[in-house]
């Protein structure tokens, strides 16, 4: 009887229970919703309850300082074993999985084939960690950056010999030194800058972004920065070691990259500025196939800058040791194809010569159709990923770029793709709201790691870009976004980021990116693993994160609850220590944050496989 009655007493108590707790729910989420209703005296302790608790996210335990050595922390709530990652070998600490130089020698050398992007298959991928150089250190700050480096993140001197005149680099005791010269520019950037700027309204914010084709160590870039400028470097991977790595280094955005039989993954008129000094690409073959490349991704009214040879070939062959027959014919080749282009020369001094490309699409059109050019018939001259050049012209018909406003006013200005309608599925509203939500994330990330803005962080990734929310909230001339548009996103937006005075690249995350290890300070992964789910493996995604984060780097997931539970057991496994947090609107947003941070830690020659 006594047991009878128990079992009785407690379903009862069981069922009062679930009834109270019900009730309890109801009745707060009701208060909840009175308080943010804007009526009633609930508003007052809404408000003052959130004042209170504006801090309760940021992470006392979750070190996001440098220390240049030693381990970072403990991983927090370790739930369950996870599979720990093996340091790779020391003999791939510059490994750049898709620029291989063993891989590389075995394609064709004709139109640079064999320096572009040629990544391993899934069994060829490496499945370890990426080490550090002994002796690494965080790079030195901004503005210190650009001018030196820590010889021990990049310890190659082959460009302080071959270079040695054109005063490009310099090694200095445990740094080398960036003087700011450049082949063309042995007496500095700076003056070179100047004297393209009596010409190109550098100085109004007409021209924001910049294209620079073989950018070697990028010094016009890092010296166009001081002018509110943003260049987008590239070179290739080739005998003059590391010079993009460099770049990185010193603060600069920058990839690997080549004009070779691809098309540069760039959107269409995104540039107001294109720029070759001395970069030793053959401008006037394939009746100026790879000018046609640059037209398409400068805007109209952008600039062409070309210095060094042919340019003014009759007073510099000499110096130059090259026929002047081939110099002149190269020349002709390049003012044939400039003016089939509607490019106008603006300036021929010394060795710099400047053009501009026209304003006037529709005269242009009519021109070039009189002198029978062959136009590209694709209908989206934005699919550029591993799309084969073409020997034609890239039409302007849709040209909106003669309303975009100067920086910094374009940032939060409504770029014309979206004003003209030319992005499908997005309105000037959903503009709008697109930018009043990153403002709001970005604050809370601010309040998560109160070191973002305080230069910590130079090189910046956003890995899903969107329309560029993240960077233009975060805004700074202490750093830089590279700004990745997923080649599988829904909307291709990178025109948009363009436009907004952002620089930014396609990319497929089922591959390595183009850059080498260890070149971003801080990560951004917004829905990136939502997205990618079924395409590839999370492991082979998180394994090139950690490949190009520093050590002590950090990461800011954002994503479904259920996808960074598998994210976090994953980098369990890699030398990170994270924490998981709710969304900044509460507990209730099935979307939550994952910070990370890289731990401090190097190679040595025991290093496994």
């Amino acid at each position: 009887m006594a047991n009878k009655f128990n079992s009785g007493d407690n379903r009862t108590r069981s069922s009062v229970s679930i009834f109270i707790v019900a009730g309890l729910c109801c009745f707060f989420y009701l208060l909840g919703a009175w308080q943010r209703s804007g009526f009633g005296k609930g508003d007052s302790i809404a408000l003052e309850m959130t004042k209170s608790g504006e801090n309760c996210n940021i992470l006392p335990n979750l070190n996001f300082e440098t220390h240049h050595g030693g381990e970072a922390g403990i991983i927090d709530d370790p739930d369950s074993k996870v599979t720990a990652f093996k340091p790779c070998h020391t003999r791939y600490t510059d490994y750049t999985p898709c620029q291989d130089q063993g891989r590389a020698m075995t394609f064709p050398r004709e139109n640079m084939i064999y320096r572009e992007r040629h990544c391993p298959p899934q069994a060829e991928k490496l499945h370890c960690l990426i080490p550090a150089p002994e002796g690494y250190v965080t790079p030195f700050r901004w503005p210190k950056s650009r001018d030196y480096v820590p010889y021990a993140n990049a310890p190659y001197k082959s460009l302080t010999v071959e270079k040695a005149i054109q005063n490009w680099i310099q090694y200095e005791g445990n740094v080398f030194r960036f003087p700011g010269g450049g082949t063309q520019f042995p007496q500095g950037a700076d003056k070179y800058i100047d004297q393209l700027a009596s010409v190109i309204p550098i100085a109004n914010g007409t021209v924001r972004t910049a294209l620079d084709t073989g950018c070697g160590v990028a010094s016009w870039g890092a010296y166009l920065w001081k002018r509110n400028v943003i260049a987008m470097s590239f070179a290739p991977r080739d005998s003059h070691e590391a010079q993009v790595q460099f770049a990185l280094e010193r603060g600069v955005p920058a990839v690997i990259g080549v004009l070779g039989s691809i098309k540069v993954p760039y959107p269409s008129r995104a540039f107001d500025m294109a720029h070759c000094s001395r970069c030793l690409i053959p401008w006037g073959i394939n009746d100026g196939l790879y000018m046609k490349e640059v037209d398409r991704v400068l805007r109209p009214g952008g600039y062409w800058v070309l210095s060094g040879p042919p340019i003014n070939w009759k007073i510099n062959y000499k110096a130059w040791q090259r026929p002047m027959e081939e110099l002149q014919e190269e020349q002709r080749k390049i003012e044939e194809a400039a003016k089939l282009l509607c490019w106008e020369k603006k300036s021929e001094k010394g060795e710099i010569a400047i053009w501009q490309k026209t304003l006037d699409s529709a005269a242009c059109r009519a021109k070039q159709e009189s002198s029978g050019a062959t136009f590209c018939k694709s209908e989206d001259t934005d699919d550029v990923w591993y799309k084969q050049m073409e020997q034609c012209i890239t039409p302007n018909d849709n040209d909106n770029t003669v309303d975009l406003k100067p920086f910094p006013e374009r940032l939060y200005a409504v770029p014309p793709r979206i004003a003209s309608g030319s992005v499908p599925g997005v309105s000037v509203e959903a503009f709008m709201e697109d930018s009043r939500q990153w403002k709001k994330h970005v604050n809370a990330y601010r309040k998560i790691n109160q070191i973002i803005d305080s230069g910590r962080y130079r090189n910046i990734m956003d890995m899903n870009a969107g329309l560029g929310g993240f960077a233009a909230a975060l805004h700074s001339p202490k750093f830089w976004v590279m700004n990745v548009v997923p080649t599988i996103a829904e909307k291709n937006t990178l025109g948009v980021v363009y436009e907004r005075g952002l620089i930014g690249i396609y990319h497929d995350w089922c591959e390595a990116f183009s850059t080498y290890p260890r070149t971003y300070d801080l990560i951004h992964a917004n829905g990136v693993f939502s997205l990618y789910k079924d395409k590839c493996d999370f492991e082979d995604i998180l394994l090139e994160m950690d490949r190009i984060l520093r050590p002590e780097g950090a990461v800011i997931f954002r994503d479904e609850v259920d996808v960074l539970v598998k994210v976090r057991k994953i980098i369990g496994g890699m030398k990170w220590d994270s924490k998981m947090m709710d969304h900044e609107d509460g507990p209730l947003v099935p979307v939550k944050i994952l910070v990370a941070v890289k731990q401090y830690w190097v190679g040595n020659s025991t290093s496994p496989q």
